[in-house]
């Protein structure tokens, strides 16, 4: 019996990115949501996330946190999926980099900047994204040079940068700049895609995301 795949998640959560990730591999799995202010915080729970946080996923005795690595576990575990370039493959330099500067640079401007936190012009070296501005361009131009991140392919990458963009636009914390939503509307065209969000619409009312 092969292992079982288990999502601990909440739709009002970055946890909607694994779920999307988990709709593309294809494979079966179980879904536990956890509440934010009772079972993320009790002992069971922090024991797979010391964080208190969701997303995360067991595969067995496996245990994965943090959306971008889960969506790089899931590529690597099920590779029929064809959601990464197999190891070794030069492709595998620009699919790393766009899953790290996605889960860097983006999340911490992006978040930064919508609590109205500046980087002052000379501390801009300090500090790992630099300007929020120099992070908006560098992405606009990725998501600008072909359809996918990757070799021309959809994967594991355009899933976790395609949600921050999905997430920046509908919260208005990202401009609404013509190859974002260029982007981000070929990604939510997928039937997994829609898959996911309609599996955590299903989840109780007072839990439901607003997208």
């Amino acid at each position: 019996m092969a292992d079982e795949l288990v999502l601990y998640t909440n739709p009002r959560s970055r946890g909607r990115i694994a779920r999307w990730m988990l709709e593309e591999v294809g494979q079966p799995y179980r879904t536990e949501v956890l509440d934010y202010g009772t079972t993320m915080k009790a002992p069971s729970d922090l024991a797979i996330n010391p964080m208190g946080k969701v997303p995360a996923l067991r595969h067995g005795d496996a245990v994965v946190t943090e959306a971008a690595a889960i969506c790089a576990y899931l590529a690597d575990a099920f590779p029929q999926a064809g959601l990464a370039p197999p190891p070794g493959d030069r492709l595998r330099a620009p699919y790393y980099r766009w899953l790290f500067f996605a889960a860097g640079p983006i999340e911490a401007a992006v978040i930064n900047n919508a609590m109205g936190f500046v980087v002052p012009p000379e501390r801009e070296p300090t500090v790992g994204y630099g300007s929020f501005n120099r992070v908006m361009t560098v992405l606009e131009d990725a998501v600008s040079k072909s359809d996918y991140l990757v070799g021309g392919k959809f994967g594991a990458a355009d899933v976790y940068v395609g949600s921050q963009i999905g997430f920046g636009l509908l919260f208005g914390r990202i401009e609404k700049r013509p190859a974002f939503e260029a982007y981000w509307n070929r990604l939510k065209a997928r039937p997994a895609y829609d898959r996911a969000r309609q599996l955590d619409e299903l989840i109780t009312p007072s839990q439901k995301a607003t997208s």
